[in-house]
């Protein structure tokens, strides 16, 4: 068997699936863990000599559904279940 041409049509097995974690096309079938993220492991896979790619997975990138309120929440003193106190008619805070 050549190394060519003909040795080509023999690749029809996928190695890599998406991941349940990332979403790329990087599970490892056989090894069971994804080449992206790390996907079993709890860490997320991350190094930094390759630096393109700390910014395209970096906090930011995302949706941030916690992260994405929390200035607003420090900046009234992290208030739950009460009504806010109005600043319009002059009321002054107790």
């Amino acid at each position: 068997m050549t190394k060519g041409t003909q040795s080509f049509g023999s690749r029809n097995d996928k190695t890599h699936t998406i991941c349940r974690r990332c979403g790329r096309r990087a599970y490892h079938n056989s090894k069971k863990e994804c080449a992206g993220c790390g996907y079993p492991s709890a860490r997320k896979r991350t190094y930094n000599w390759s630096e393109k790619a700390l910014r395209r997975k970096t906090t930011g990138t995302g949706r941030m559904r916690y992260l994405r309120h929390l200035p607003r929440r420090f900046k009234n003193g992290f208030r739950e279940g009460r009504v806010a106190v109005s600043k319009k008619h002059g009321k002054k805070a107790a």
